[in-house]
């Protein structure tokens, strides 16, 4: 298959050179420099070069803040039956996007990054292919990541986003306050290391990609949990309850399935 993939950071690069194993992958990027990186593929140095290279898939991995901005410059150079697709993090407008478009699509979410995953061995990894997808766009992205070794999840834009908020939203903000506290990193201790490292790889991510998963419409409920475990937590310590902490340490291995 002839593969145009649009972005070529971190996730582009990555896919463009796994996909180039396979299929016959051109790579488009505002810097050709950062395309040119990649093994294997062509170098498509500008819109006009992307459309010469009529595409059956393209791929769009720029940055979530211009992936709408990026579809709106490419689709109409691209051949009537060529499937697009993206691997957004939050879809946020991509449904409405997609609905008024006239081209097929996939929509895919790679749950890893350069920062949290070695990109070459990611068994254990997840990758979430959206329902709503073209099927036979949705059929080879779950060939490829299978192949990988990932576990597949379905869910609809709307479950997707739902899920962000948990799986994401409340973890990144639970770092975030452990990061807005600290005075002091030169602390020994090993739970302290592993929360630093964390906390370092989370703030080395795009500022917009961090602002948009925080602001997500159901990110604000996942908040309310954490603030209200925190202040009943407050209160065990304030009222020196054993008992209530031995009970709550014990809902906390009961939640992380260590009973």
């Amino acid at each position: 298959m002839k593969i145009a993939v649009v972005g070529a950071g971190h996730m582009g690069e990555w896919l463009a050179a796994k996909l180039g194993r396979s299929h016959q992958v051109g790579v488009f990027d505002i810097d050709p420099a950062r395309a040119e990186k990649v093994p294997g593929v062509a170098v498509l140095r500008d819109v006009d070069n992307l459309a010469a290279f009529r595409p059956e898939m393209l791929i769009n991995a720029v940055s979530l803040q211009k992936t709408l901005e990026a579809f709106e410059a490419v689709c109409p150079r691209l051949p009537e039956d060529c499937l697009i697709s993206d691997i957004a993090s939050v879809k946020g407008q991509l449904p409405g996007f997609y609905e008024k478009s006239p081209f097929r699509f996939a929509s895919v979410h790679p749950m890893f990054g350069p920062t949290f995953a070695e990109a070459d061995r990611l068994a254990g990894e997840n990758v979430v292919v959206i329902r709503e997808s073209d099927p036979e766009g949705a059929g080879f992205f779950r060939e490829f990541f299978a192949g990988l070794g990932l576990s597949i999840y379905e869910y609809t834009f709307a479950e997707h986003d739902r899920m962000i908020a948990y799986s994401l939203a409340m973890p990144f903000a639970s770092t975030m306050v452990f990061a807005a506290c600290l005075d002091n990193t030169a602390v020994p201790g090993t739970t302290f290391k592993k929360h630093l490292e964390i906390a370092r790889g989370l703030l080395s991510e795009d500022d917009f990609l961090l602002r948009e998963i925080l602001f997500g419409s159901h990110s604000l409920s996942e908040l309310e949990k954490v603030t209200n475990k925190l202040n009943f937590l407050k209160h065990v310590i304030q009222q020196k309850d054993g008992e209530e902490a031995i009970k709550f340490f014990n809902r906390l291995r009961k939640n992380i399935g260590q009973t």
